[in-house]
């Protein structure tokens, strides 16, 4: 039956079918909780025996327990530097926040430009692909950015108007989640990331803040291989467009993980000089006890297979689920099949997102609100859903799921009634 084809009367009907079945849901009483992307407990006890591990010389000698090595211990410089692709010497090894890295560099364009002129010097812009991260368009917000809008697709940003926002001189950088991006899953194609490293902007010290959160995260046979965005950037004569950043927030522990950039080397020197005033070096003993853990590319990767083997079943189970729940009622909503990352983006009818959060909420689940991924947390269309199906069990998936299959169509039936 498919509900855009339905006159009043047959939508009528399906709407007291449809609210009979979601007060059936809502008298089970549940109480889950779906609105972050979160390891789950299973995930974080594969890390477990990092916590036994009680070494604290690094491997040229020092006491990672006392003061020095502000840009991080060799060792952990060297394994950032082959999850990012770049030479360990371009790599400050951080806490266990990429966010708070990323808040510092801005902090720092709004301050000194990176050497150049100080972004905080007039109007300043921010080209945000969306839907995206909400926590990088807040970063941006914060320091009083003019947040742009560029719609995203499944090759990357709309690079046309990408190229052509980047001649504004006000606009001062981009935010990237090139590999499983958050929230759709999508993979930038080689086409956009070159794209991205040839761009020609007006403002002199535009950054690309290359955030590659789930460089490793895949739950296919291998991880997407996007292109190296310095190599593609020093080939355009650009290695001072990208800042890069990865940490092990989702390999290890989300709570007690390191952090990690990367940047071109007058890039680098200006973000150093920017952070030694706010500290004399991060928490070394954590770094070597995730290198001694982690030990490699190739080590973090059998590693991430065990995250798979607990997270994978749930992206299936949502996936089947929303399938079997939304297959017969024709074109009211759609989802993204991601291949890595944490998140499953819904895409329900226009002016409907809102609503369907809503029904589920007052019927026991949370889900990130509507509109959580666009700058200033509005969707103009109002159709976009966050999913994010690692934390809660596999069964508390399955009823979640169910019951925003339900939601969904209830919303659909009510809009289309309204109109």
């Amino acid at each position: 039956m498919d509900y855009l084809a339905m006159d009043h009367q047959a939508l009528e009907a399906e709407r007291q079918r449809l609210s009979a079945m979601y007060e059936a849901e809502k008298a089970k009483g549940l109480k889950l909780d779906m609105s972050r992307g979160k390891p789950c407990s299973q995930q974080l006890d594969l890390s477990n025996e990092m916590l036994a591990i009680q070494a604290f010389r690094t491997e040229d000698g020092a006491d990672a327990r006392n003061y020095g090595s502000f840009e991080g211990i060799p060792e952990a410089r060297r394994l950032f530097g082959e999850l990012l692709g770049v030479c360990p010497q371009q790599v400050l090894v951080g806490g266990n926040s990429s966010l708070n890295l990323m808040f510092e560099v801005i902090a720092a364009g709004c301050r000194d430009g990176f050497g150049g002129t100080p972004w905080d010097e007039g109007k300043k812009k921010f080209l945000c692909p969306a839907p995206g991260y909400d926590r990088h368009f807040r970063v941006t917000e914060h320091f009083g950015f003019e947040l742009v809008t560029v719609p995203m697709h499944e090759d990357g940003p709309d690079m046309d108007l990408v190229e052509k926002l980047v001649q504004d001189p006000q606009v001062k950088g981009i935010w990237c989640v090139p590999t499983y991006s958050n929230p759709d899953g999508y993979c930038y194609s080689d086409e956009t990331v070159r794209r991205l490293a040839a761009l020609e902007p007006a403002a002199e010290n535009f950054k690309i803040m290359w955030d590659n959160a789930y460089v490793v995260h895949y739950l296919e046979d291998a991880p997407e291989q996007t292109l190296n965005i310095m190599d593609a950037c020093k080939a355009c004569g650009h290695e001072e467009l990208p800042v890069l950043f990865c940490s092990t927030s989702k390999i290890t522990f989300s709570g007690a993980g390191v952090s990690a950039l990367a940047a071109g080397p007058k890039t680098f020197a200006a973000i150093s000089k920017a952070f030694f005033p706010m500290t004399i070096g991060f928490d070394k003993v954590n770094q070597l006890r995730h290198v001694l853990f982690l030990k490699d590319r190739a080590h973090i990767l059998a590693h991430m297979e065990k995250h798979k083997a607990i997270i994978k079943p749930k992206f299936d189970a949502m996936r089947r689920l929303l399938r079997e729940g939304l297959a017969d009622c024709g074109a009211i909503a759609r989802w993204t099949d991601p291949k890595g990352g944490y998140f499953i983006s819904l895409y329900t009818l226009p002016g409907c997102a809102k609503r369907t959060v809503a029904l589920c909420k007052e019927a026991g689940v949370v889900l990130t609100g509507a509109g959580a991924a666009y700058p200033y947390g509005v969707d103009p269309q109002d159709t976009n859903i966050r999913l994010a199906p690692t934390y809660p069990a596999l069964e508390e998936v399955e009823k979640a799921t169910q019951l925003l299959c339900i939601a969904v169509r209830l919303a659909a039936v009510e809009h289309l009634l309204a109109q």
